[in-house]
């Protein structure tokens, strides 16, 4: 199998969907994740991560995982469907109640899929792709950025492929937008998006602060997590909306600015399986 960078972030989120309380269908995106359990032996928890609001009053809930061959490749068109009912008691929430994060352990799902024979494939992020003080040395206020999702529910449900859309920081990475563990970035946000990673991604090479040129050096760096988007009112205020499974009757087109939760967030999730 031979995957370049970009084709691997592909098999690294999943379709989020949800028949709501409130009737209605919605849709957002997770992302999987390893945390580590023992340093020792090196086992793992395998969770799908996303934001509270997109399970948020969720009934029922249901995820498609690509299948894999016995050589371990993905079989893009083949695909395992995973339902819940009680879909919203599935997840961990983040304690704090502002922090618009939450997390599912998937190894049930993957045990039962393993007893009827199938196996699967995605490609989880894990703790080394988040913030060094290397990279904080590295980079600058404006930085390329990837998101990975489902924006208004589109995919390619033929191949389960998400929709990669490319934006910049549009707040200095290095520092706490708002004094919140939050980035601004210059991207549009769109229902659905709600809980896409969003990566600074160099593929190839880059271009460090200092001018630095680093040649054949790929550079992935998990940023965050995709929670709210701008909104334009109908009166014209424009804010930043959380929950973007609701759109707000708007009067002109919003500014293109998402607020993501900075991926340190994620390992105040793994506290919550020891």
């Amino acid at each position: 199998m031979n995957l370049s960078i970009s084709e691997q972030l592909t098999y690294s989120t999943v379709r989020i969907e949800c028949e709501l309380k409130t009737g209605g269908i919605s849709t957002g995106t997770g992302f999987f994740f390893n945390f580590l359990e023992n340093k020792e032996n090196k086992t793992h928890v395998p969770v799908v991560i996303t934001n509270k609001h997109v399970i948020k009053n969720a009934t029922k809930g249901k995820i498609i995982i690509t299948k894999a061959n016995d050589k371990g490749e993905p079989l893009d068109t083949q695909h395992f469907s995973v339902s819940f009912e009680n879909f919203e008691s599935f997840w961990k929430l983040h304690p704090e109640a502002d922090v618009d994060l939450c997390t599912m352990p998937i190894a049930p799902f993957l045990n039962e899929a393993n007893k009827k024979g199938e196996k699967l494939f995605y490609i989880p992020f894990t703790k080394d792709l988040l913030l060094t003080e290397k990279h904080k040395k590295e980079l600058s206020a404006l930085e390329d950025v990837l998101m990975i999702g489902y924006p208004n529910g589109i995919w390619d449900a033929v191949n389960n492929m998400p929709i990669l859309r490319k934006g910049s920081t549009a707040t200095n990475p290095l520092y706490d937008y708002n004094g919140k563990k939050e980035i601004m970035i210059d991207i549009a946000a769109f229902p659905g998006s709600s809980g896409s990673p969003v990566l600074i991604f160099n593929e190839g090479g880059y271009r460090d602060k200092k001018g630095n040129i680093y040649m054949g050096t790929s550079r992935v760096i998990l940023l965050g997590i995709l929670y709210a988007g701008s909104q334009a009112t109908a009166t014209g205020e424009i804010i930043m909306s959380p929950n973007l499974q609701k759109p707000m009757t708007i009067s002109k087109i919003p500014n293109n600015l998402g607020l993501i939760i900075k991926s340190e967030r994620i390992l105040e999730l793994e506290k919550l399986f020891k």
